[in-house]
């Protein structure tokens, strides 16, 4: 697997203090604490713990309220992405490049596709057949088992059963999970923080949805997508 992002700007590493509200984290950096875009709505108890070390982004902007964004956080001796852009940025390099196996056959790849009442990450097609792809972040790490959600998403369990309407209208219907840390080795969906949607993903795969889950590295100005992994209809 040769997909990879390299990180753009300035990159600077600080000390989380605090996260006023879900897309907004304070960060302490050459002792000034400074507020930070956070692009990542999940609730990262794990990660985002007093004084752990993470890193920022220079991004500044007319009319940003903040000057940086938080990319990446250091657990247990690993850089964690936390950016939710990131798996999509991935999986479009990998899809353009062919190097996904399950979808290397597909010569038309359209990021942002509306169907039913949601909008999918991506529509592929060719001579034969037409595939609905959606795309999920995943952060969250327990003894080796990768869990999605972190917090409960009626947006999640919907595009599951979306993807079902579709399956049932003669597309391929797929939901491909990036795991953005290292340390994974299996992939479920976590029915203890969201049952409705652990229900309509083992509905989606009693009905034709196909899941995949893949993990990546992150280097601090680079970030790979690397192996595929089990996917496991309940843990």
């Amino acid at each position: 697997m040769t997909a990879v992002i390299e990180i753009e700007g300035k990159i600077v590493r600080g000390v989380f203090v605090d996260r006023p509200n879900r897309f907004l984290a304070r960060v302490k950096m050459l002792n000034e604490v400074t507020p930070c875009f956070l692009p990542n709505p999940g609730r990262m108890h794990e990660l985002l713990l007093p004084d752990v070390e993470v890193f920022v982004k220079e991004a500044w902007k007319e009319n940003r309220k903040t000057r940086y964004d938080m990319i990446g956080v250091m657990h247990n001796g690993e850089l964690v992405s936390v950016d939710t852009r990131v798996p999509n940025k991935l999986v479009f390099e990998a899809l353009k490049n062919k190097e996904l196996e399950e979808f290397k056959d597909y010569d038309f790849v359209k990021p942002e596709w509306s169907y039913g009442n949601s909008r999918f990450d991506f529509f592929l097609s060719n001579n034969n057949e037409k595939c609905l792809l959606e795309v999920k972040s995943c952060t969250l790490l327990k003894d080796g088992v990768a869990l999605f959600p972190d917090a409960p998403t009626l947006r999640g369990s919907r595009h599951l059963r979306e993807l079902i309407g579709a399956k049932k209208e003669g597309y391929r219907a797929c939901v491909l999970f990036v795991i953005q840390r290292v340390n994974a080795h299996v992939f479920g969906p976590n029915d203890e923080m969201d049952p409705d949607f652990g229900e309509a993903f083992r509905d989606a795969l009693q009905n034709g949805v196909e899941a995949y889950a893949y993990y990546s590295e992150f280097l601090e100005t680079r970030i790979t997508l690397m192996d595929k992994i089990e996917v496991k209809p309940r843990i």
